[in-house]
C-alpha cells in the first residue's frame, strides 16, 4: 500500500536515558498533529531522549496548518494514510487477492451496528497492517480510546501487530459511545494507562476483566521549557489567564459572568483567555452582554512558545472546567501543570482528575463547577494579595517538580514498552538515485506503462503522487499501490510552509525569473509541495527525477534549486495550467524531455538558447512508451552526481 511521510529536522537534544536493548513503537493517531496535545509531543520527546525510536502514523490529516514550534525537535517522521479513494482501491485489491477480513467485518457488525463505520475500520487497518509490517514494527500504541483504539483492534486481527493504548476521558466517555467497545478495546491491548488515577477508576469499572494490564501514567512536564527561578510579573492590574479550547466544558462561559462580578465589586483586573474555538461567538456575546470588552479578551490560538510567556507574564491562572451537556470533561488538563510548573496559582473546579493536580490552598483554589460567585471569590482572594499569590506559586512549582517532570511520569510507560516490545529494526531503504513524479493517480494509458516500466527498470526507485484522481482503478491496481507515496493533505504542507519561513520567503523571490504569465496562485501552491518534498527527496537519496507529465515540471524545478537534483520529464503535448513560455524556462533546467512528436511548439523554443536538453520523441511502441536508449540515460544521470 502506498504511503507517505515527513521527517523533521534531526533532534538536538543528548540521550540522557538509555537501554541496553533499543525500543521501537509506532504511535498511532485519528488526527496528528492536534494542537491541543501537546501532551503527547512532550511524551514522545521524553521517551526518544530516553533512546526510543518512534514513528507517528496518522490516519487522517490534521484540523489545521499551526504548528507548536517544539515539533521541529521531534525524530519521529510522520506517516499519513492516503485519501479514501486509494484505501478503496487497496480494498478491491484485497478482495481479489483473499485478505478482506469478510468474518470480521460480519461479526463487528454484529456487535456494534453500521454507525461503527466497520468497512472503514477495516481498509484503514490494511493499510496500517500492510505500512507497519513494511517497516518493521512489531508494536504501536494508540493515544486515545477513540476510532484509532478501534482500528487498532482491526490491526491486530488482521496483521497479528499487537498494540497497546492511552486512555484520558473524554474519549472513551463520550467520543466512542459503546462500552462493549471499550472493554474489546482493553481485552485486545497489551496493556492500558490511563491519564490520572480518577480516569483508571472509571475504566477499571467498566472493564473490570483489564484492571490487572491497567496503569496510571500521568501526563508530564518538561521543565526544559520553565524557567526554575519564578519571576514575580508587574502589572499595573493583575491579569487573569485562561488557556484552552473554547468549548463548553473548558468553562470559559463562566469565568466571564465571575469577570462581572469581580467588577461589580470594584476589583481591578484584566482577563486573557487564549485558546480558539465554536464557542468563540457565544463568549464575545457574554462579554458584550456584561460590558467586559476592556477587562476581558480573546487572543486566539497561539503558538506554545507564546503561551508559556503568557503563562509568565500571568498573576493567576484559571481553567474553571464543567461537564457539558453530552457528560464531556477535561480530565486532566495539562494547561494546569504548565500554569503550575510557571509559578502560577492555580483556580479550578473539583471535578475529575484536576484535585489529583491541585491541593487546595497549597497550590491553588478548588471551587465547585459553574458556581459563578464561588469562582468570583476565589479569583478575589488571589487578586488582593501578592503575597499569597507568591506562596501558591512557589508551592505549584515545586509540585509539578516532584510529582509532573516527565523524566518521572514517563517511566511506567517506558518500563510496559521494554516487557512488550521485542525488537525490531527500521528496514534499510535501497537507494537507486532515482524517483519518478507524477501529479495524479490512476492516470491515463501512457502515465501506467511508463510507471510499470520504470518500476522494472528501478525496482527499489520511490514513486510519488502529488493527488489522487477519481479514473477508475487500472488493472494490476494492487501492485502499482505498494510501490506509490501520495503526498499528504494541504493542512500538512502548509504546516511546513509556515515552519520553514526563511526558505519559503527565498523560494518565493524565484517567481521573478519565470515572467508574469504565470499566477501566484500557481506558483505558491507549486512551492508547497516542493518543500514539502524535499525531505523525500534527501530521505531517499536521489540523484535524479523523472516527471510524467508537464503539470509537474514547476515541482521538479523548484527540487532542482532546493536539492541540486537532476530532472527529467515526459511531456504531453499541452499543459492544462502553465503557460509555453513558463515551461519553456523551467524546461532549460532539464536534461532530458521526452515529447510525443518534435513540432510541438515550446519545446522548439528551447533551442533559441544557449544550452538545451537532450530531446527524444515517443516511438510509440504499444505499451512501452519509454525505449531502450531513453532507460539507459536516466540510468546514467541517477548515477552522475547531482
Amino acid at each position: 500500500m502506498p504511503r507517505v511521510a515527513r521527517t523533521f529536522a534531526p533532534c538536538t537534544l543528548e540521550v540522557e536515558l538509555r537501554t541496553s536493548r533499543r525500543v521501537r513503537i509506532a504511535y498511532l493517531f485519528s488526527r496528528y498533529p492536534v494542537v491541543s496535545q501537546t501532551f503527547c509531543d512532550t511524551e514522545i520527546l521524553a521517551l526518544e531522549k530516553m533512546g526510543v525510536e518512534l514513528e507517528i502514523h496518522s490516519i487522517y490529516p490534521p484540523p489545521t496548518s499551526f504548528r507548536h514550534g517544539h515539533s521541529t525537535r521531534m525524530r519521529a517522521p510522520i506517516f499519513y494514510a492516503p485519501p479514501s479513494g486509494i484505501l478503496k482501491m487497496g480494498e478491491a485489491a484485497a478482495k481479489k487477492d483473499g485478505r478482506w477480513p469478510t468474518k470480521l467485518i460480519a461479526e463487528q457488525e454484529r456487535k456494534y451496528g453500521p454507525e461503527y463505520k466497520i468497512p472503514l475500520r477495516a481498509r484503514n487497518a490494511l493499510y496500517l497492517g500492510d505500512q507497519f509490517a513494511a517497516r518493521g514494527i512489531t508494536h504501536f500504541h494508540v493515544h486515545f480510546a477513540n476510532r484509532a483504539a478501534h482500528t487498532a483492534v482491526f490491526v491486530k486481527a488482521i496483521s497479528g501487530i499487537p498494540f497497546s493504548v492511552s486512555t484520558h476521558g473524554q474519549d472513551f466517555m463520550t467520543d466512542l459511545g459503546n462500552d462493549d467497545l471499550l472493554r474489546e478495546i482493553c481485552r485486545e491491548a497489551e496493556f492500558v494507562a490511563n491519564e490520572t488515577e480518577f480516569s483508571k477508576g472509571l475504566v477499571a469499572g467498566l472493564c473490570p476483566d483489564s484492571v490487572a494490564k491497567m496503569v496510571r501514567v500521568f501526563n508530564g512536564m518538561d521543565l526544559a521549557n520553565f524557567p526554575a527561578v519564578v519571576t514575580t510579573p508587574v502589572n499595573p492590574v493583575p491579569r487573569i489567564l485562561g488557556i484552552g479550547r473554547l468549548i463548553e466544558f473548558k468553562g470559559f462561559q463562566h469565568l466571564i459572568p465571575a469577570c462581572a462580578v469581580l467588577k461589580s465589586r470594584g476589583v481591578a483586573l484584566e482577563c486573557e483567555i487564549v485558546g480558539e474555538g465554536p464557542w468563540r461567538a457565544h463568549l464575545q456575546a457574554l462579554m458584550e452582554e456584561h460590558a467586559l470588552q476592556g477587562v476581558v479578551r480573546l487572543l486566539g490560538s497561539l503558538p506554545q512558545e507564546e503561551v508559556f510567556a503568557k503563562l509568565q507574564a500571568a498573576d493567576i491562572f484559571t481553567l474553571p472546567c464543567v461537564v457539558d451537556k453530552k457528560g464531556a470533561s477535561d480530565v486532566f488538563p495539562t494547561v494546569i501543570l504548565e500554569a503550575m510548573a510557571s509559578g502560577k496559582p492555580v483556580v479550578s473546579t473539583r471535578l475529575a482528575g484536576v484535585p489529583e493536580q491541585i491541593e487546595h490552598e497549597r497550590t491553588g483554589l478548588l471551587v465547585e463547577p459553574k458556581n459563578e460567585v464561588g469562582l468570583a471569590d476565589a479569583l478575589e482572594r488571589l487578586l488582593g494579595s501578592a503575597e499569597l499569590r507568591g506562596q501558591y506559586g512557589d508551592a505549584a512549582r515545586k509540585r509539578i517538580e516532584a510529582a509532573f517532570a516527565v523524566e518521572q511520569t514517563v517511566l511506567p510507560l517506558k518500563s510496559l514498552f521494554d516487557k512488550v516490545v521485542p525488537p525490531s529494526a527500521a528496514p534499510e531503504r535501497v537507494a537507486s538515485g532515482f524517483a519518478c513524479l507524477l501529479g495524479n493517480w490512476p492516470g491515463g494509458d501512457r502515465v501506467e506503462a511508463e510507471l510499470r516500466q520504470l518500476r522494472t527498470s528501478f525496482p527499489s526507485a520511490p514513486q510519488y503522487v502529488l493527488h489522487a484522481s477519481s479514473a477508475a482503478a487500472p488493472d494490476g491496481a494492487g501492485e502499482t499501490l505498494r510501490n506509490l507515496e501520495f503526498l499528504p493533505d494541504a493542512m500538512v504542507l502548509e504546516g511546513e510552509w509556515q515552519q520553514e519561513r526563511e526558505l519559503a520567503r527565498q523560494m518565493e523571490t524565484w517567481r521573478v525569473d519565470l515572467g508574469q504569465k504565470l499566477s501566484s496562485e500557481t506558483f505558491l501552491r507549486h512551492a508547497r509541495v516542493a518543500l514539502f518534498l524535499r525531505s523525500w527527496l534527501e530521505r531517499d537519496r536521489v540523484r535524479h527525477l523523472h516527471v510524467l507529465t508537464a503539470s509537474e515540471l514547476l515541482v521538479a524545478w523548484m527540487l532542482r534549486r532546493l536539492c541540486g537534483v537532476g530532472v527529467s520529464a515526459s511531456i504531453e503535448e499541452e499543459s492544462t495550467e502553465l503557460p509555453g513560455s513558463v515551461l519553456a524556462k523551467l524546461a532549460r533546467d532539464f536534461v532530458g524531455l521526452r515529447a510525443p512528436r518534435r513540432d510541438i511548439a515550446w519545446p522548439r523554443e528551447l533551442a533559441k538558447g544557449e544550452t538545451s536538453p537532450f530531446i527524444s520523441v515517443a516511438k510509440g511502441k504499444r505499451g512501452l512508451p519509454l525505449d531502450s536508449d531513453w532507460l539507459a540515460k536516466l540510468a546514467d544521470w541517477s548515477r552522475a552526481p547531482a
